[in-house]
Order: C-alpha cells, then structure tokens, then sequence
C-alpha cells in the first residue's frame, strides 16, 4: 500500500524521504565501510613498497648473469630504504629457475577490524631476473 499525501492544492502524491532510523542505518553501513577500509590502506601501501623491491631487483638485474648472493644482498637493501616493515629480506625466496632466477614474496597480513573479526590479506609477488 502507498502512503500518500495530498498537496495544498488537491493532487494526491507520494511521499518521498528518509527516515532517522534509515539515515543511521546507512551512516553505520558506510562507517563501517569506511573503517574497513582505513584498516587496509596502510596493508597495501606496504605491498605496493614489496612490489617495488621486487620489481626493482628484476629491472637491476635483468640480463647482467647475477648471483643469488648479490641478489639477497640488493633485496636487504632496498627493504632498509623502503621500510618494508611487516616482512624481511629473509622471507623473500630467491630459486634458481632455468634461465635465472625467480623471486618471489608471498605472505599473509592480518589486520584486526573490530573485537574478534580480522582482515586477512594473502599477497603474492614473483619476478624472474633472466642471466
């Protein structure tokens, strides 16, 4: 059934509007929204430094026949530069592969949201470095 409500001059019309109840409904659901996604900017801004790490390294070294050592050691580097916080150099593998070698950071980071519910975000970089 339609409410409707007629005008000062007869014409019946419908009303139109949002309630209180619905105006806080829908603050709390873009709040939340909001919030979630306040939690989880500073989780990819820390992925977008590891991609750059890993993209760095592979453009460094793309062709010039490195070794796995020099490798570590750029990526060491770089990780001190960038303050890449959440992993080390340390969890950033470096396998040999036929024709170089692939480097690849894949990790998991978890971000608390509100009381027992978290974010948690897998992540996943990989890069071959050709010889």
């Amino acid at each position: 059934m339609t409410l409707t409500k007629r005008s000062r001059y007869g014409i019946a019309r419908r009303q139109a509007g949002v309630t209180t109840l619905g105006l806080i409904v829908l603050a709390l659901f873009l709040g939340l929204f909001a919030f979630g996604a306040l939690r989880l900017t500073p989780v990819y801004l820390n992925y977008m430094k590891v991609i750059g790490v890993v993209e760095g390294v592979r453009e460094e070294f793309d062709g010039q026949k490195p070794t796995r050592a020099v490798i570590r050691s750029s990526i060491s580097r770089r990780f001190d530069v960038e303050s890449v916080g959440i992993i080390t150099y340390r969890d950033v593998t470096v396998t040999a592969v036929d024709g170089g070698f692939e480097v690849a950071a894949v990790y998991d980071h978890s971000v608390p949201f509100i009381g027992n519910i978290s974010f948690t975000v897998h992540f996943n970089k990989t890069a071959l470095v050709r010889r």
